[in-house]
């Protein structure tokens, strides 16, 4: 007695509708038991392994590496069985054989992979003659999307017709496109603005470097920028809430609670995990979640509820020693906080007198249609009183 179960991509996150096939743990033909780890997918946010909701046989593989999918796209068919052995891997001339009429290679082609030659106006009897590399010599999508590149834009060529030297073509990773959709979709969909405000921070480094060791021992982690950064823009943002929120149509939707995005730079691009009710936090916990998420990010970790339902987000790209920079906002929040390099100036102190100051730029940008330029000022105005005012440690 033998039962089918369809695998299909699940919901991710709230707002991620699509992942791209990292790599499959298993192969046709192979046995795998419930909750074992299935396959990789990523998203612009993190990647993430899809276990097995059952126990069986993996009797055909829908998607293969480097396909993007839609919530609910079939991923893979399993056969749960009491007994029996396992089922051969389908031959690749059986399928070539399988595959002789149309219909039969509609079938044989996954959903994605047919919705991307639709999109890219190729024929079904064209994609007949592009050679596939994944399982069993199926087409995946990097194979269409190579062909296609190849076909309307051909590889830089010298006078004897060799390739040229000296050009690269890099694929993009799944990561790294899924952050470039989002990036363009919310470049083009939100009319960005941006402000900067100066901010001394000499009291809040001289906090650092005189309580950093007495810190570590009564919390078990390290005193940071971050950390203040952090608690600075909850504070700021109980004042100008309007900053903490998201644009459906015609409807600003304000939230009440902080959830506070920090985005790490990791090999595959950047991840941005989440610290949830940051409002509510005290600032050795600020610390401790800061430090545990930064802790994750470095060794791949971080689990897919780590980085969703963020309402707002700080960069700090201070830390490779660059003063100013103007990030773009992460869709759907209306709002990113870019943390800059600290550097020493000399600056008035008070009247007639001048001191060397650490001095550090923070930028605000923000979605236009939801902020006005002065409600912006505002924000920074409090978060830079907050920084160089609230040094406390509790």
């Amino acid at each position: 007695m033998s039962e089918e179960f369809e695998v299909t991509l699940p919901k991710l996150g709230e707002s991620i509708m699509n992942a791209t096939i990292v790599q499959w743990f298993k192969k046709e033909g192979e046995a795998i038991k419930k909750d074992e780890p299935l396959l990789e997918v990523a998203t612009d946010k993190v990647n993430s392994e899809i276990p097995s909701p059952v126990s069986g046989v993996l009797k055909k593989i829908h998607a293969q590496d480097g396909e993007e999918l839609l919530v609910g796209d079939p991923l893979a068919t399993i056969v749960s069985e009491e007994k029996g052995a396992a089922p051969a891997a389908p031959k690749k001339e059986e399928k070539a054989k399988d595959a002789d009429s149309s219909a039969e290679m509609k079938d044989y082609y996954s959903p994605a992979l047919l919705r991307l030659a639709r999109e890219k106006g190729l024929p079904l009897n064209e994609l007949e003659k592009i050679p596939g590399s994944g399982s069993g010599g199926r087409i995946t999508k990097k194979d269409l999307e190579e062909y296609c590149s190849k076909k309307g834009k051909p590889c830089p060529m010298d006078k004897k017709g060799e390739p040229k030297e000296g050009v690269e073509h890099i694929k993009m990773s799944g990561m790294r496109k899924a952050i470039a959709e989002n990036m363009v979709r919310s470049f083009y969909q939100a009319p960005h603005a941006s402000l900067i405000v100066e901010v001394d921070v000499t009291d809040l480094m001289k906090t650092i470097k005189k309580e950093k060791e007495a810190f570590l021992k009564k919390h078990g982690v390290k005193l940071s920028i971050t950390s203040f950064v952090a608690r600075a823009i909850a504070s700021a943002l109980s004042e100008y809430p309007l900053l903490n929120a998201s644009l459906d149509e015609d409807t600003i939707i304000v939230k009440r609670f902080i959830n506070l995005g920090i985005a790490v730079s990791v090999e595959e691009g950047i991840m941005v995990p989440v610290i949830r009710n940051v409002h509510g936090m005290s600032f050795p916990e600020i610390a401790a979640t800061v430090a545990d998420f930064a802790q994750k990010a470095r060794t791949g970790t971080l689990q897919p509820d780590d980085v969703q339902e963020g309402t707002i987000t700080m960069t700090n790209f201070g830390m490779s020693g660059i003063q100013i920079g103007i990030p773009i906002i992460r869709f759907p929040e209306v709002a990113i906080v870019g943390i800059g390099g600290i550097s020493q100036k000399v600056v008035a102190v008070e009247e007639g007198l001048f001191g060397v100051r650490q001095m550090m730029h923070i930028s605000l940008t923000f979605d236009h249609r939801v902020i006005d330029g002065m409600y912006g000022c505002g924000f920074l105005s409090a978060l830079k009183k907050h920084l160089e005012k609230d040094l406390s440690l509790s």
